[in-house]
């Protein structure tokens, strides 16, 4: 108690403080109280918080101006959808085999999703100039094999720290592995498909 006569109240959760939906429903009811109340759990439900919305601006920002500079370099929209396409499917993807086998996104680990859109791109737009170029047959080309190994020794450099004690580097070599495997089956497989729908609308005779 202060000499002015404030009392100092502390309460701890009654649920596992571990639990991140349990931390935040704690939070939430302390507040509906106190909303000025401060501590650990507010803090660290208040950072989380943060880190999410900066990653997602991250993200859009990281979006917006790729496909400018894909704009920039191939001066076609549809060839900008094109490559971005096989990407986004990457990522749904990504995520979707991560809610599969159990693997969480956390501080540590989605700094892969970045790395994803880099490297992503970089992959998928050299399909896109040698498709500009009059190259068809993708799947038995040497670009597909220089991007195969390629994205081979990234993952393997990257995936590697799966292998760490710590556990969110652990976790984000899993992702960054995970990641990287996903693009590629996207560059590899879906992107020669599309491509393909877009050389059969060009053989395509117009009609008068």
């Amino acid at each position: 108690m202060s000499s002015d006569g404030r009392v100092r109240v502390e309460v701890a959760p009654k649920e596992n403080g571990n639990d991140n939906a349990a931390l935040r429903r704690f939070v939430a009811a302390v507040r509906s109280s106190a909303p000025e109340a401060a501590g650990q759990p507010v803090y660290v439900i208040e950072a989380a918080a943060t880190v999410v919305k900066a990653f997602l601006q991250a993200g859009i920002l990281s979006l917006v101006l790729i496909t400018l500079i894909l704009f920039a370099a191939l001066r076609r929209w549809i060839d900008v959808a094109m490559t971005l396409a096989p990407l986004l499917v990457a990522i749904v993807v990504t995520l979707e085999i991560c809610v599969l086998v159990g693997l969480q996104l956390n501080f540590a680990n989605i700094i892969a999703l970045p790395l994803l859109l880099g490297v992503g791109v970089a992959f998928k737009i050299y399909y896109i100039i040698a498709w500009r170029s009059g190259e068809t047959n993708f799947l038995q080309s040497s670009l597909t094999r220089a991007i195969f190994f390629s994205a081979c020794t990234t993952a393997i450099a990257f995936g590697s720290l799966c292998f760490s004690h710590h556990p969110g580097t652990s976790s984000m070599g899993k992702l960054m592995a995970l990641s990287l495997l996903t693009t590629l089956s996207a560059a590899v497989i879906f992107q020669p498909a599309l491509l393909a729908t877009q050389l059969k609308t060009r053989a395509t005779p117009s009609r008068p």
